[in-house]
């Protein structure tokens, strides 16, 4: 998984807690006539090999990032959910929502909510606002570049994660697919009603499964990532919610501090 797509997934779960053609079956083979002889080395029929780069696999993640690019403006529910590992190993699970509204190349309003935080964060092509509406307070900072641009900004000089930042870096060169060690198709599964298609990678110490409508429009629908550096292997699980058609307002990608809101400047992270 690119590295990007790995922080950004793994920051924003934790935001809570601190080919349409499947793969061969998996099922045995149905045993010979008992008056007639075995074979000498049955095996099962073909399975994903779990060490082995699958083209078709690579192919349908750029293929939904190529799709991802298209988009003029959309509005994505995200439900996030996270594990926490205690110290005995028991892990505990967490959840956030997020709400994105979006116009290519630069606006963006995301409501980000948990049960220890709320962020609201909002970027009208000039100057990017984060509010914090249980304090009040926001802060803003003067930039003029693209979605994928605001997210590096964000997170490396100012710790702060956009949720699901990698719908903005898919199908770009920031989100990388040379360096899987595994890809696999796994099959199809329903997600919230579609037909997804199912793929399975490795990158570096994280595995990661994606679910991909089967459609016309490939969209992600469900991110799963696995933590190998743990060895009670914690998980982030991403459930997409689409909607391509949205009406936006004038004020959408607007702020207009309410009253009582105090302003507050945005703190870089010191220098390593």
């Amino acid at each position: 998984m690119p590295r990007k797509l790995v922080l950004s997934l793994l920051a924003a779960a934790a935001m809570a807690a601190c080919s349409s053609t499947p793969p061969a079956t998996s099922s045995q083979p149905v045993n010979p006539p008992a008056a007639a002889p075995a074979p000498a080395a049955q095996t099962s029929p073909a399975q994903p090999d779990a060490n082995a780069v699958d083209p078709a696999a690579i192919k349908a993640l750029q293929d939904m990032g190529a799709s991802l690019q298209t988009l003029k403006q959309f509005e994505v529910d995200i439900s996030l959910t996270g594990e926490r590992v205690l110290q005995d190993g028991q892990k505990l699970q967490h959840t956030a929502t997020a709400n994105l509204d979006v116009v290519q190349p630069n606006k963006i309003r995301a409501q980000m909510r948990s049960a220890r935080s709320q962020r609201d964060l909002i970027y009208d092509g000039k100057t990017v606002t984060l509010y914090q509406p249980e304090q009040k307070y926001y802060s803003q900072a003067q930039f003029s570049e693209n979605l994928a641009a605001l997210v590096d900004r964000l997170r490396d000089r100012y710790g702060v994660e956009v949720p699901s930042a990698d719908l903005f870096l898919w199908g770009t060169p920031a989100a990388p697919v040379d360096n899987m060690t595994s890809a696999m198709n796994a099959g199809q599964d329903i997600i919230a009603g579609d037909l997804c298609n199912h793929y399975a990678f490795r990158q570096g110490q994280f595995d990661w499964q994606i679910w991909i409508s089967a459609g016309a429009r490939p969209l992600p629908r469900k991110l799963v990532i696995t933590n190998r550096t743990d060895e009670a292997r914690p998980q982030s699980i991403t459930l997409y919610r689409w909607n391509l058609n949205p009406k936006f307002g004038n004020a959408t990608f607007a702020f207009t501090p309410p009253p009582g809101a105090k302003s507050a400047e945005f703190v870089p992270l010191k220098s390593r």
